[in-house]
């Protein structure tokens, strides 16, 4: 089976997450996808991440009702900081029927040289890419790893719902109404 490992905090996972998930199921030969939960993202700080649990009950409850996707938290149960390269070792042994890509946006691609590992990544899986505003990725054009997929650009990013909520705006059409009422019962970003 070919399952698409779409990585990130999910902090908290919102609409465009979920709409570019949704069309990479319906629009590439992806047959299953998985939210990755990272625990700390080598290149970010942890100062606003809510807990592990916090985010992956978030993911799990945006998707439950969907098959096609499956909330991942592997990458908690590995060393830290997560390195994308580990992350798929393991999983290609705990899962040898299966066939990992990765989804990211424009913009990662473009630090892509910087991952630890990543001639191997580049080599053994590949790499679905979505477009971002202003970000030229006809560099990758002619790559038979690299895919660019021409998914609908939503320019709706996890800090401006952080920072809504903390300022008190109504923010619940930008998220899951499940992921709404999970934020607003736990109290969470205020």
């Amino acid at each position: 089976m070919k399952v698409g490992l779409f990585f990130g905090s999910y902090n908290p996972i919102h609409i465009g997450h979920l709409a570019i998930a949704n069309y990479f199921i319906e629009y590439t030969n992806l047959e299953k996808l998985w939210f990755v939960i990272s625990p700390q993202s080598p290149f970010k700080t942890k100062q606003t991440l809510l807990s592990e649990t916090q985010r992956y009950n978030m993911v799990f409850t945006a998707i439950e009702d969907d098959s096609r996707f499956k909330a991942c938290n592997i990458e908690f149960h590995l060393p830290k900081p997560s390195y994308t390269i580990d992350t798929l070792i393991y999983l290609a042994e705990k899962y040898p029927e299966h066939e990992f890509s990765i989804i990211m946006g424009a913009d990662n691609i473009l630090n892509f040289h910087k991952w630890k590992n990543y001639e191997i990544i580049a080599k053994n899986h590949d790499i679905y890419v979505y477009k971002r505003p202003r970000i030229d990725l006809s560099l990758y054009k002619n790559s038979n790893r690299i895919h660019i997929v021409d998914a609908p650009q939503i320019e709706i990013s996890a800090s401006f719902i952080r920072k809504a909520i903390a300022d008190k705006k109504d923010v619940r059409y930008f998220l899951h109404k499940n992921v709404w009422h999970y934020i607003d019962e736990m109290n969470l970003y205020k």
